[in-house]
C-alpha cells in the first residue's frame, strides 16, 4: 500500500480512513468480503486509551455481521493489509475485533509539517461551496409554552448558521 501523502489528504485521520477503505476493497477483491457492504459506520479515530496506539478502526466489528463472518477473523485479515502501510509501525487486534494501529514517528512529523505549511487553510474544504443552505433551528409550538429547549435550539442554530 502507498505511503501517506498529506498534501492530498485532509488530515492523517482522513488518510487512514482512505487506507482502511482501500484495504476493505482489497479484501473484497481477495474474496474475503462480499461486495456492497454498508461502510457508513466505519470509523478511524484515536483510541480512548492512548496506550492502545495512535489510531483505531471499528471496521471489522461493523462489517462482520452484514458479511456473515467472524469479526476477529475479519480484523486479522484487515490488520494484515494495514500492516503493509509504510507509515504503520504495528497493528494489533484487540478484543472481539477492534484494530489498533501505532504509526511511525515520521508520519506525525509529516502531518505537523503539512499543518505548518497550510497555516490557517489546514483542514479547509471547498465541499458545498456555492450551494445555498437553509438552516431551520427554532420551531416554537404555537399551542404550547416556550421552554429552555427552544432557547437552546435558537442559540445552537444561530451559531451553526453563522459558521455556514
Amino acid at each position: 500500500m502507498p505511503k501517506i501523502d498529506t498534501k492530498t489528504a485532509a488530515s492523517l485521520h482522513a488518510a487512514f480512513a482512505a487506507h482502511v477503505d482501500s484495504a476493505l476493497d482489497a479484501l473484497i477483491t481477495d474474496g474475503v468480503l462480499p461486495e456492497g457492504l454498508p461502510r457508513g459506520n466505519v470509523t478511524v479515530e484515536p483510541p480512548r486509551d492512548p496506550s492502545h496506539g495512535d489510531l483505531a478502526t471499528n471496521a471489522a466489528m461493523v462489517l462482520a455481521k452484514p458479511a456473515k463472518t467472524n469479526p476477529r477473523a475479519l480484523a486479522e485479515a484487515l490488520a494484515a493489509k494495514l500492516g503493509a502501510l509504510a507509515d504503520v509501525e504495528s497493528v494489533d487486534v484487540a478484543g472481539p475485533g477492534f484494530i489498533n494501529m501505532r504509526l511511525v514517528d515520521g508520519a506525525w512529523r509529516t502531518e505537523l509539517q503539512a499543518i505548518a505549511t497550510a497555516g490557517a487553510d489546514y483542514g479547509r474544504s471547498a465541499m458545498g461551496a456555492g450551494r445555498m443552505v437553509n438552516v431551520e433551528y427554532v420551531s416554537a409550538n404555537p399551542t404550547g409554552p416556550m421552554h429552555m429547549g427552544h432557547c437552546r435550539g435558537a442559540v445552537v442554530g444561530d451559531a451553526l448558521a453563522s459558521l455556514l
